[in-house]
């Protein structure tokens, strides 16, 4: 089933999301950030942070605390199965930081196919702000595969 060129422009809901402090404690030390900045908050304040920062890339793990995270792919029928993440990419616009209440909304930016249509291109923007501040655009890019082709 090929994707609906129509998608491009269509947003998600919003949701909201809390940086907590253990959670970005956790992911700093699986990830290898060794600056105490992450783990310890008197050591951020002494970097000019106002509490623990986020670190890199963590705004794709707070996305996955969005209830309907997968709603918008199986609202399109399309079968999880066929799905393939085919690339994220992150912008920073502002530091965000524990504690701080992240809002998240996805749009649509393009949709395109390749192979014949075998492979179908979907790329999405997550924006993260908190409050009226943008924090980041999150880039993804999800890989349709028809289960057909190749028969």
């Amino acid at each position: 089933m090929p994707v609906d060129p129509a998608l491009i422009g269509t947003r998600t809901a919003e949701f909201t999301t809390q940086a907590e402090r253990g959670r970005l404690r956790f992911f700093a030390r699986a990830t290898g950030q060794n600056d105490p900045v992450y783990s310890d908050v008197e050591a951020a304040k002494a970097a000019g942070h106002r509490d623990l920062p986020v670190p890199p890339t963590f705004f794709f793990c707070l996305e996955m605390d969005n209830p309907a995270r997968s709603a918008w792919i199986t609202d399109l029928g399309i079968d999880i199965r066929t799905i393939l993440h085919g690339g994220q990419k992150f912008e920073y616009h502002s530091p965000a930081y524990a504690g701080d209440t992240l809002t998240y909304w996805t749009e649509v930016e393009d949709v395109y196919s390749k192979k014949g249509g075998a492979l179908e291109f979907i790329v999405r923007a997550t924006h993260v702000s908190c409050g009226e501040t943008p924090i980041a655009t999150l880039t993804s890019t999800i890989v349709v595969r028809d289960p057909k082709a190749g028969q």
